[in-house]
């Protein structure tokens, strides 16, 4: 499970972003100032960080500077109400990987978010095939023949784990763990949800069922 940072001084902010990456299936961690983010970031590394440029205290582009003395590749988006070309020009040059303005969409974020992880290697893969469905961790992409399935980053997670293990049951709390995180004290039902609702995707056109149910163990996937 990828873990972002969230550094934002606005409660709103921070909140909107951890639904909507929550969602995605993302470990979100959030920071209300740069000294608790940069304590954050010594404490449990993040996969990348989204950080506010005015902030009270330590301000964005000292909190960005600090993070690039630690780990020049951590990739970071700066995303803030400062609008001017200046303001984008010194993000840019203090080493953000991309500058975002606000207001934005959620989607339009994420998509940034993933196509930056991807520049990074961070989803790279190699392309996994199990009978007439294909998965492309790079290209965030699922084929079933020649139909395309739209996942979310949850249920992509949920079906790359049963792709590297086809015919292999897996229980529940394994795939608990590995798609959801181990810091993820929810109940484990949250795997039998997923897998229904990845199941009406890949089975949309009435093909044959390819993860299939072993009672009071888990699921396997294999053909039918």
């Amino acid at each position: 499970m990828q873990r972002v940072l969230v550094v934002d001084d606005d409660p709103s902010v921070r909140n909107f972003l951890k639904r909507g990456l929550a969602y995605e299936g993302f470990a979100v961690d959030l920071a209300e100032s740069g000294e608790v983010g940069l304590r954050m970031a010594r404490e449990r590394q993040p996969d990348f960080v989204i950080l506010d440029l005015m902030m009270p205290g330590i301000d964005g582009l000292e909190v960005l500077r600090r993070l690039r003395a630690v780990d020049e590749s951590l990739p970071v988006i700066m995303l803030t109400a400062k609008d001017t070309p200046e303001d984008q020009i010194k993000g840019l040059e203090t080493g953000a990987d991309d500058y975002v303005v606000k207001p934005v969409s959620f989607e339009v974020l994420l998509a940034r978010i993933r196509a930056l992880l991807r520049r990074r290697g961070k989803e790279v893969g190699g392309v996994l095939r199990f009978d007439d469905l294909t998965l492309d961790p790079s290209a965030f992409t699922v084929r079933r023949g020649n139909r395309n399935i739209q996942l979310t980053s949850v249920e992509f997670k949920l079906l790359q784990e049963f792709m590297e293990q086809p015919d292999r049951v897996l229980p529940k709390q394994t795939l608990l763990d590995r798609v959801w995180g181990l810091d993820f004290f929810g109940d484990v039902n949250v795997v039998e949800v997923y897998v229904k609702q990845l199941r009406q995707k890949l089975e949309a056109e009435e093909e044959p069922r390819l993860i299939h149910t072993i009672r009071n163990v888990g699921y396997v996937m294999r053909r039918t």
